[in-house]
């Protein structure tokens, strides 16, 4: 193998071992050719789960793989509703999809993998309470718990208000987020007058 191809291929290797996952952009910006990425595939070190998105075939799977996934291939993209649910334990539910928010104007990508559920939020409301996990090496954006459950009742049509009731109870009972703070979040977002009896109701059963 020509030296510059060897460079080529360690770098690849490194930068994978750093970062976790790349999309094909980020790895040809780094230097790093088409040719040389597939000759790793084939010799197995490095694995594609999705078209333009590689990683090392070594690196260790995290249960919320998934959401890492669509964070690379949906960058400006936050990981919401039931999927942030299941990130935070709240819930029982077991998404087919992974549930993303992007901003009404974005561009929508179309995928075969991972299967993904886009929702569209207004940006005021994409960009409040979004914080960010590290899942194997990716900086992924996730709704916080308190955040995910305001937005289960704003988008409660789509995900059914009993998922929402139970995000607002397990939110409470594993003193994952405060009343106050669902209170002061869903005025915010001005869905208070459609949690107020459910928070109430909460408070009243000290939960």
């Amino acid at each position: 193998m020509p030296s510059h191809k060897a460079s080529q291929a360690q770098r690849a290797q490194a930068l994978l071992a750093e970062h976790g996952m790349l999309r094909l952009r980020e790895l040809t910006e780094a230097g790093i050719g088409e040719e040389t990425l597939s000759r790793l595939v084939r010799q197995g070190s490095v694995i594609r789960p999705s078209r333009g998105l590689y990683q090392a075939a070594d690196a260790e799977i995290d249960a919320a793989h998934s959401l890492a996934e669509a964070a690379k291939l949906v960058p400006k993209g936050v990981i919401c509703l039931i999927s942030a649910l299941q990130y935070h334990e709240l819930t029982t539910q077991l998404p087919s999809r992974v549930w993303v928010a992007i901003s009404r104007a974005a561009w929508k990508p179309s995928l075969s993998y991972p299967p993904i559920r886009i929702v569209r939020f207004a940006d005021r409301s994409l960009d409040t309470g979004v914080e960010t996990h590290m899942i194997e090496g990716v900086a992924v954006r996730i709704t916080s718990v308190a955040k995910t459950v305001v937005d289960c009742f704003r988008y409660r049509n789509k995900i059914g208000t009993d998922v929402a009731l139970e995000a607002l109870r397990e939110g409470l009972r594993k003193r994952r987020c405060s009343a106050n703070a669902l209170w002061k979040l869903a005025r915010e977002l001005r869905i208070l007058s459609v949690m107020r009896p459910y928070l109430e109701s909460a408070a009243s059963d000290g939960a």
